[in-house]
């Protein structure tokens, strides 16, 4: 068994050499393999290498033109950035521009409102002149329609005026009595002389008769019923010279008016509803030389001023002369009116 062991053994070590050889080939092969394995993937690098080269070529051309038109872009962008700045510019003046014409709008807004409030204070002020004026108007129509019929009035009188100093004068005429009318005022004026002695109030015989024959026609007249309405008063006035002093002449002029309206009460020629209403409108007035007559020359005529006038006021008489001022102080406006 130890024989067989031991040729077992060198049995042995003769197979593993031809293992060893057989192995070295194998790792020859091997390297063969990888060298070549190695060559192939080196030549096909250098081919890829070749191949990404040429892309890469290509790729850095495409990037150098790219960068080209990066470098036209960007230099549009400068100057389009610059045309941006100079319209930010142009932007930034014209928000100026607009910042101050909204100030100046906001003050003629301001100016505006103002005016506006103006406007409206004047409309309401002209709202109550208008209403100031209307009322006015119907102030002014009413006052014009009673001045229209105070005018008719004044002239309804100034016609029975007229109406009763041109009947006086055919009346008087007709009866041959002498007496002076005036031919505004329908004054009758009658000589004292025939009526007095001097410093005498008692009515001389002569200056009966002359009343007798007067009074009943000057009251045929003044006293008829289409007259009646008008007539306000009869005044009988005396007056004297300048001769005396005036409170002696003023005592002897309202004596002589006083008889001589005595006697025109008294008469027996009137009827009782004449001297009814005679004595509701009868006055005596001495004037003393306050009216005295003058002659051409300007001297004193003594005869003429020694005198009893008959006069007769319509009624009314104040209104007709404040109707008399209002009319004149109308035409005077008038006159000046442009």
């Amino acid at each position: 068994m130890a024989r067989q062991h031991v040729h077992n053994r060198r049995a042995g070590r003769g197979n593993g050499g031809s293992s060893w050889i057989s192995y070295s080939d194998i790792m020859a092969a091997l390297v063969l393999v990888f060298v070549l394995f190695l060559v192939y993937n080196l030549y096909h690098y250098n081919q890829l290498l070749t191949i990404k080269s040429k892309e890469l070529e290509v790729q850095q051309s495409i990037v150098m033109s790219q960068k080209s038109q990066l470098e036209e872009q960007a230099g549009i962008l400068i100057i389009q950035q610059a045309n941006l700045d100079a319209a930010s510019v142009a932007l930034s003046q014209a928000q100026s521009d607009l910042k101050e014409r909204e100030d100046e709008l906001a003050q003629q807004t301001i100016i505006l409102i103002g005016k506006m409030d103006e406007l409206d204070e004047a409309k309401a002020t002209l709202a109550a002149r208008e209403t100031e004026l209307n009322t006015l108007q119907l102030q002014l129509s009413a006052q014009q329609e009673l001045f229209e019929a105070q005018t008719r009035q004044l002239e309804e009188m100034v016609g029975v005026r007229s109406s009763i100093i041109r009947e006086l004068s055919q009346v008087l005429s007709q009866s041959n009595i002498a007496a002076q009318v005036d031919p505004n005022t329908g004054d009758i004026t009658l000589d004292s002389k025939v009526f007095f002695q001097t410093n005498s109030s008692e009515i001389r015989e002569d200056g009966k008769a002359l009343l007798d024959r007067f009074v009943p026609v000057y009251l045929s007249v003044l006293l008829q019923d289409r007259y009646l309405d008008y007539v306000g008063e009869i005044i009988i006035e005396g007056h004297t010279d300048s001769s005396g002093t005036y409170l002696k002449n003023l005592q002897l002029s309202q004596a002589r008016a006083l008889s001589v309206a005595e006697y025109c009460l008294t008469m027996p020629l009137l009827s009782s509803a004449q001297r009814e209403l005679l004595q509701k409108i009868l006055t005596a007035k001495g004037r003393s030389n306050n009216d005295l007559v003058y002659n051409a020359d300007g001297t004193e005529n003594m005869e003429a001023s020694r005198r009893v006038e008959f006069k007769f006021n319509l009624k009314d008489t104040e209104m007709i002369y404040e109707m008399n001022r209002i009319l004149n102080m109308t035409e005077h406006s008038s006159d000046v009116q442009p």
